[in-house]
């Protein structure tokens, strides 16, 4: 089943310098306050990995800096988030569903600006209270004809690096992912 994309919806601009991009509940990290308290609860990949067993937080990593057109769409269970027919055109990747336990808000942007609060940089997206399953899709927006121009860069209207996807838990669903590389590597 595709979805149609919301008129007012629109991918947001993201960065890292630490080579990964996150989605985290803001509520989960009041306590990292500075660089001290964010070291004492991410600067390890089993750091990250203790809080997306959690679910507070989302990897999107695909092992590189830069800054990334990232589209937040949230579902419920009557109305579940998808792609829409584009997006599934030029998809090349999805994740498997990581769980995500939230309170009605989520910030996105480099996992060096994880906190209780959204600093520059940082997007907020309403999501659904409670168990999510979260899908990371990574989207081939430069194969889409004219969604680039001269320079290379994206029109207005072309489709995201990412499209996340966060729809409520199915009940009775365990097994979620929580591996800090957001995709699984081809095979060799």
């Amino acid at each position: 089943m595709t979805a149609q994309q919301p008129p007012d919806e629109a991918p947001a601009t993201v960065a890292t310098d630490a080579g990964m991009l996150v989605l985290w509940d803001p509520r989960r990290f009041e306590a990292v306050v500075d660089d001290d308290t964010w070291e004492d609860e991410l600067l390890e990949d089993e750091d990250i990995v203790r809080h997306i067993e959690a679910g507070a937080l989302v990897p999107l990593n695909v092992g590189g800096d830069g800054a990334f057109r990232v589209l937040v769409r949230s579902g419920t269970a009557a109305a579940p988030a998808g792609l829409t027919e584009r997006e599934t055109a030029h998809q090349l990747v999805a994740s498997q569903p990581y769980l995500f336990v939230c309170h009605g808000r989520a910030l996105l942007g480099g996992i060096e600006d994880v906190s209780g609060d959204a600093s520059d940089g940082v997007i907020e997206h309403p999501v659904p209270e409670g168990r999510c399953a979260v899908v990371v899709h990574l989207i081939d927006w430069q194969a889409e004809p004219g969604s680039q121009d001269g320079a290379g860069r994206p029109v207005p209207g072309a489709l995201p690096d990412f499209a996340v996807l966060i729809n409520p838990a199915r009940p009775g669903r365990e097994t979620f992912r929580t591996a800090v590389r957001t995709f699984e590597a081809p095979n060799g």
